[in-house]
C-alpha cells in the first residue's frame, strides 16, 4: 500500500481565500475602505509572515486600542470561520483511498489552529493521521517530520518505504525540498507560478490538488531511488543524441522517461545542489497561519 502525504494550507485547504474573507470582515466591522484589502494581502505574505507582525501592523495602521492578544484571538476565530475543504478535494482524497493509498497530512504551523482546521473542515476522517510542526518540534523540510507522519499513519518504515511515498504541496522550500531530502516523490501545486528553485525540482507539477492526486494515482507505483538512478544513467548515456522533452514544469530540467516500469513517469535530474535541513531547515519558521 503506497503513502500519500499532503500539505494543509493552500494545498488541501484554500487558506489564502479564508484570510481574505477575514480581512473583508475586519474592514467592514471597522468601517474601513474595501480597497484596503490589497494592503492586507501584501502584508499577509501567504501566511508566512508571523501573525504578531501582521496584526501589529494592522493595529498601528488603524490606530486600534485592542491588544495584540485580542486581535490574535479575533483573527483565529475569523479565518477558521471562512475556511472549508472544496468538494473536489474531498473527492480526490476519496479516490486515493479507494485506490488503496494511505493518506496523511504534514503541516508547518501552530498545533491548535491547524488541528482546528483539520477537524472543522471534515478532513480528520478522510486521512490516516497527521503531524503539525509545533507539536512535533520539527518542521518541513526536515526529513524527520515525514517519517513521523508515516508512523502516525501506521505506515511501515521499511528500508525502501520512501520509494512508495509521495508528497503534494504548494510551498517549494518546505514541501518539495522536504520531499527531496526525505527521498519522496513530489507534486508541486504551482497556482499559476513559475518554478524558481535551481537546486531541486518536483517530480510533477499541477495547477491544483485534484490534478495532483490524479497524477500520483496514474504514476503508481512511485519511482524508487534505484529506478531514478537507472533512468538518470540512461539519460546521461544518451547525452548528445538529442534533446529530451520537458514535461511542462517550466524549468526545462524535468525529463520524460520510463522509470521502474512505470510508463511516462517524470525523472528528476539532480543538479548537485544540497539544502541544509539542520534544525528547522532552510531558514524556515513555523508560522501559525
Amino acid at each position: 500500500m503506497p503513502l500519500l502525504l499532503l500539505d494543509l494550507d493552500n494545498t488541501l485547504l484554500p487558506r489564502d481565500a479564508a484570510f481574505l474573507g477575514w480581512a473583508r470582515d475586519f474592514l467592514a466591522d471597522h468601517r474601513l475602505p474595501a480597497d484596503e484589502l490589497s494592503w492586507f494581502a501584501t502584508l499577509d505574505g501567504g501566511g508566512y509572515v508571523p501573525r504578531s507582525t501582521v496584526l501589529g501592523a494592522v493595529k498601528r495602521r488603524y490606530e486600534l486600542d485592542h491588544s495584540l492578544e485580542f486581535l490574535l484571538a479575533h483573527y483565529r476565530r475569523g479565518i477558521n470561520s471562512h475556511i472549508q475543504c472544496p468538494s473536489s478535494h474531498i473527492a480526490a482524497l476519496r479516490a486515493a483511498r479507494a485506490a488503496g493509498w494511505t493518506i496523511g497530512i504534514v503541516s508547518n504551523g501552530g498545533t491548535r489552529p491547524q488541528l482546528e482546521k483539520i477537524r472543522r473542515t471534515g478532513l480528520a476522517p478522510l486521512v490516516d493521521g497527521w503531524v503539525i510542526s509545533e507539536e512535533a518540534r520539527c518542521l518541513k523540510p526536515d526529513p524527520l517530520i515525514f517519517e513521523i507522519a508515516a508512523r502516525r499513519c501506521g505506515y511501515p518504515l521499511t528500508p525502501d518505504w520512501t520509494s512508495h511515498a509521495w508528497m503534494i504541496g504548494d510551498h517549494a522550500p518546505a514541501d518539495i525540498a522536504g520531499a527531496e531530502l526525505a527521498g519522496l516523490s513530489s507534486v508541486w501545486l504551482h497556482h499559476g507560478r513559475p518554478w524558481a528553485e535551481p537546486g531541486y525540482r518536483p517530480t510533477f507539477t499541477a495547477p491544483g490538488l485534484p490534478e495532483a492526486v490524479g497524477q500520483v494515482l496514474a504514476a503508481r507505483p512511485a519511482p524508487g531511488a534505484r529506478s531514478l538512478a537507472r533512468a538518470r544513467s540512461a539519460v546521461a548515456g544518451r547525452a548528445g543524441q538529442g534533446t529530451p522533452t520537458g514535461t511542462g514544469t517550466g524549468t526545462g530540467a524535468v525529463l520524460s522517461a520510463a522509470a521502474g516500469g512505470a510508463e511516462g513517469l517524470a525523472v528528476r535530474l539532480g543538479t548537485g545542489a544540497r539544502l541544509n535541513s539542520g534544525g528547522t531547515g532552510a531558514g524556515l519558521r513555523a508560522v501559525a497561519p
